[in-house]
């Protein structure tokens, strides 16, 4: 069941997940509203919900225009779907109302370029935009969709998708508990059964934590850092944590948390321009490009990168890559494989000259070298997963830093190993042996065959010793993991590059 279910989401992106999963909630709302489980009116809640859409999508092209910013339609339909979903639907006749919820919009989308530092946004768009409704237009959200016992279903399986797909479950459950336990802390002991029931089945509590919480890119990107966040937010949910007589609001907690989470976050949106393009295998290529100030990164480390594309697909304007080039390197790489029919941020990608930018943001991952230099390590890659290999080996080269490390490379022919220079720099100057899988042609000394147990075995004795790091097609991640898990290795010593959003 577990494997069928990510076999779905590795093909979709994180945000086409979020938006199908939000769509789902607002057409199960009116179907409920027209048979009477939900007590709104579906008229009034469509009219909320393209009020909201248009008023958000022509404040993102404006601002997109003034800024010079590609206008990223996905990120402006998901905050449009939310603030449907928590503000209450107002009718046609309503203008107060008509004019609040236009209100929440505008400020929502505008906030993240006005209320931006470096170019990164610094507030959840949603939580902003209905926090200066509540200030300045006495209109605050209701958060109806956490209130509905109908919805209740659909927002818990739903939400358990999206933690799956974010890989966030450490956020999610940290923020639980934490709210819950400030909860009990400040009631009375007697009513301890009716305020859980209320909280988990009558509360905005799971969908703020499923779709408002995870929002990636004003949440911590390291663990601990993240753990913090949710404890932040979920003592600050409570509703009977106050200041005096200042009470919080979900969206004042999520706010504070935001603050928090920029603070500990690396800064900023880069925008690079591409000085060359390299072909570092048959269908492989880096496109390697200058950036106005030095980028400081953890090898092996991913950004979030983004692209105005006339005309998108299914999949969006943005993607998560890793960076291929070492923070030692003066460039930046970004290492793509392309495909037979490749999707249309690939293809603009391909189609980029030199002079050409890229926007490049959310600078995370915890798939690094160890602090310690004697820990034992081997890197298991296959295809273009050698990505973030080639930063880390390319560092230890240029910082001559000596590592107990075997690499083991599965590519499916000859014409398919990328960064053939740089895993011979690695042999010859630090004694970092890369022993070749070839499925197809494998040569004298290669290994016939993909990556795999018995390759392990073969060229590492120690393994049980090792920790290893893993980076490729998922299918080939999830089943390598298996099998060092069957050979005794502990779970603690194997790190997968896991980044949001894979398809």
């Amino acid at each position: 069941m577990i494997k069928a279910v990510d076999r779905f989401l590795d093909h979709l992106t994180m945000y086409r997940l979020v938006r199908y999963y939000l769509v789902a909630l607002i057409v199960a709302a009116f179907v409920f509203g027209i048979i009477k489980l939900v007590p709104h009116d579906p008229l009034a809640l469509a009219f909320t919900t393209a009020l909201a859409l248009s008023t958000c999508w022509i404040t993102n092209r404006v601002f997109a225009l003034v800024f010079e910013i590609p206008a990223n339609s996905e990120s402006v339909y998901i905050t449009a779907l939310i603030l449907a979903l928590i503000l209450d639907p107002v009718a046609v006749t309503d203008l107060k109302g008509i004019g609040a919820v236009a209100f929440a919009s505008v400020w929502a989308i505008s906030s993240k370029f006005i209320f931006a530092v470096g170019r990164k946004h610094l507030f959840n768009p949603a939580a902003l935009g209905v926090a200066l409704s509540a200030l300045l237009l006495d209109n605050p959200a209701t958060w109806w969709v956490g209130g509905n016992s109908w919805l209740l279903p659909l927002v818990l399986s739903g939400g358990i998708l999206v933690v799956r797909k974010l890989r966030r479950l450490d956020l999610v459950t940290t923020f639980i508990a934490a709210a819950l336990v400030t909860i009990l802390a400040t009631t009375e002991p007697a009513q301890y059964g009716d305020v859980l029931k209320e909280t988990l089945g009558s509360s905005p509590l799971l969908f703020f934590a499923f779709v408002m919480l995870t929002e990636p890119l004003t949440a911590p990107t390291q663990r601990w850092p993240r753990i913090i966040f949710a404890c932040i937010v979920g003592v600050l949910f409570a509703p009977n944590i106050h200041i005096g007589s200042f009470y919080f609001t979900p969206e004042l907690a999520l706010l504070t948390g935001n603050l928090f989470a920029y603070s500990v976050s690396p800064k900023g949106r880069f925008v690079l321009t591409l000085e060359g393009i390299e072909q570092t295998a048959a269908d492989s290529y880096d496109f390697i490009f200058r950036s106005p100030r030095k980028l400081a990164f953890q090898a092996g480390q991913y950004l979030e990168w983004t692209l105005g594309l006339n005309r998108s697909d299914n999949r969006g304007n943005r993607r998560y890559f890793t960076v291929a080039s070492s923070p030692t390197e003066q460039s930046v790489r970004l290492g793509v494989r392309f495909h037979p029919q490749s999707s249309a941020f690939k293809q603009a990608l391909g189609s980029m000259r030199p002079g050409a930018a890229i926007h490049a943001s959310q600078l995370a991952g915890d798939f690094t070298l160890p602090s310690d230099q004697q820990v034992k390590i081997a890197f298991l890659a296959g295809g273009i997963g050698i990505t973030p290999f080639r930063s880390m080996l390319q560092y230890l080269i240029d910082r001559k830093e000596l590592r107990p490390i075997v690499v083991l490379y599965g590519t499916e022919s000859q014409g398919d190993i990328a960064y053939r220079e740089v895993l011979g720099s690695a042999w010859r100057e630090l004694g970092i042996r890369t022993f070749h899988a070839v499925a197809k042609d494998a040569g004298r000394g290669q290994y016939a065959g993909y990556v795999d147990a018995r390759l392990v075995r073969v060229t590492m004795p120690d393994y049980l010793e090792r920790t290893f790091y893993i980076s490729g097609p998922q299918a080939m991640v999830k089943a390598l993991r298996q099998q060092l898990l069957a050979m005794g290795v502990r779970r603690s010593r194997i790190k997968v590059d896991y980044f949001p959003g894979f398809a």
